[in-house]
């Protein structure tokens, strides 16, 4: 595999790092935002990878606050932005962009280093039983992060499908962005959240309980330990016992034999 350099025409993004690039249409190459030394850009460029002419598609809906180190995935027609900041603070609203008629929505808006509000996470697309969640990873938002989050995202046409001139849409079927409330996606969130928090709860509570039954075995353990020590006590005082016992006993016939002895020597005397 190698690189090769292509001849464009039009009129390309400016030399700039940490923006956020997709594919649509397996022919259209995106790039949007970025930054550039103290500066961030927040425009949308477009190449037509067939004919390989940049251009500037008009955009429509909510005007886009300038942003680097984002993240972005496509599903289907959208193409979702989360994350990233500029020279003033980090950038806390998620962002949506129809991909067919160019029209900017904002999916939701959260606190500012609230996750996944943060600059150089990953963002990728999962399908979970038909339904697509955003699956947010890392970042940093005031300090490094490992934790994963997940968001929602429901989007269903709200106009049908109509005729648009071909120079402004490249021929693309228009879908409008369904309205999100901002209070469900939250909920949407915390609920995720909560469920992580339960589950890190209950893997901690398993660790505890394992290590609980250890120290258990190791307390039965050591108490068959101490009633063995309790028996061989019992057994080594029952020995000294008998031992003292033949000792007295020796003794006692080693003191008759002398007197006897004594007395005989004594009568031959």
């Amino acid at each position: 595999m190698t690189w090769d350099e292509f001849e464009t025409t039009g009129t390309p993004p400016s030399p700039r790092s940490e923006h956020a690039a997709a594919c649509f249409a397996e022919r259209y190459l995106l790039i949007f935002g970025g930054g550039s030394h103290s500066t961030c850009f927040s425009d949308l460029h477009l190449l037509d990878t067939q004919t390989m002419e940049w251009s500037r598609p008009k955009q429509q809906g909510v005007t886009p606050e300038s942003r680097a180190g984002h993240a972005g995935v496509t599903i289907g027609e959208y193409w979702f932005i989360t994350g990233g900041g500029n020279s003033r603070k980090g950038v806390s609203d998620t962002l949506v962009l129809n991909l067919s008629t160019y029209e900017w929505s904002v999916l939701t808006n959260l606190e500012a280093r609230a996750p996944p509000v943060s600059e150089g996470s990953s963002l990728v697309m999962h399908t979970i039983n038909g339904e697509n969640f955003l699956v947010s990873f890392g970042g940093y938002s005031g300090r490094y992060s490992n934790q994963a989050y997940a968001l929602k995202a429901s989007l269903k046409p709200s106009v049908p499908s109509q005729q648009i001139n071909e120079s402004d849409t490249n021929g693309f079927s228009p879908l409008s962005v369904a309205e999100n409330s901002s209070r469900k996606v939250i909920f949407e969130i915390e609920e995720l959240k909560d469920e992580k928090e339960l589950h890190l709860v209950q893997d901690q509570l398993s660790i505890e309980q394992t290590r609980a039954s250890k120290f258990e075995n190791e307390i039965s353990d050591i108490q068959q330990r101490l009633q063995k020590m309790d028996t061989l006590e019992k057994e080594i005082e029952s020995l000294r016992y008998e031992l003292d016992s033949t000792v007295s006993e020796e003794e006692s016939s080693s003191g008759n034999e002398l007197h006897r002895s004594r007395g005989f020597w004594r009568w031959n005397g």
